[in-house]
């Protein structure tokens, strides 16, 4: 018998940095940590614009000038957790209607006054229809979620 692929991804990593630094490096640094290849657009991406309010977008700007909007912020509750939109498809393309898009939530957890704990969930996939599978493939395979938690524990030395 085989087990059903689930619609959840998960990851965590610790890192050696007091929660407010832990999220405010992950906020602001996003562009720092998220991979400059990982681009929806038609010229390479100068930065990556994470807006730390809800209602705000994770977007990226390349150098023709050119944005793309790929998630939206649902939470935003420093130091504690940010919730976001995954506004990619199964085809690595945008999704347009928001009821077809997943959420992450990543969740700061202080093990130690100097060491905090971040808890990526990477859910609802399933709601992106035909061809989940891939998006759960492609966010929780070593070149997802995994890089760019490396990256960004990284950051922080």
């Amino acid at each position: 018998m085989t087990q059903a692929q689930t619609s959840v991804v998960r990851q965590q990593i610790v890192v050696e940095a007091p929660r407010d630094t832990a999220f405010t490096t992950f906020t602001e640094r996003f562009g720092d940590f998220k991979p400059k290849e990982h681009n929806l657009l038609d010229s390479p991406i100068t930065e990556t614009v994470f807006e730390p309010r809800v209602g705000g977008h994770i977007y990226d700007r390349a150098e023709d000038g050119s944005e793309c909007r790929w998630a939206r912020i649902l939470a935003y509750e420093p130091p504690s957790r940010v919730v976001f939109s995954w506004d990619i498809g199964p085809t690595w393309q945008l999704e347009a209607d928001p009821e077809n898009a997943s959420e992450v939530e990543i969740r700061f957890v202080a093990e130690t006054p100097e060491r905090t704990r971040l808890e990526l969930e990477h859910r609802h996939i399933d709601r992106h229809g035909p061809g989940w599978q891939a998006v759960a493939d492609g966010v929780g395979g070593d070149g997802g979620w995994p890089l760019y938690l490396r990256r960004y524990a990284a950051l922080l030395g």
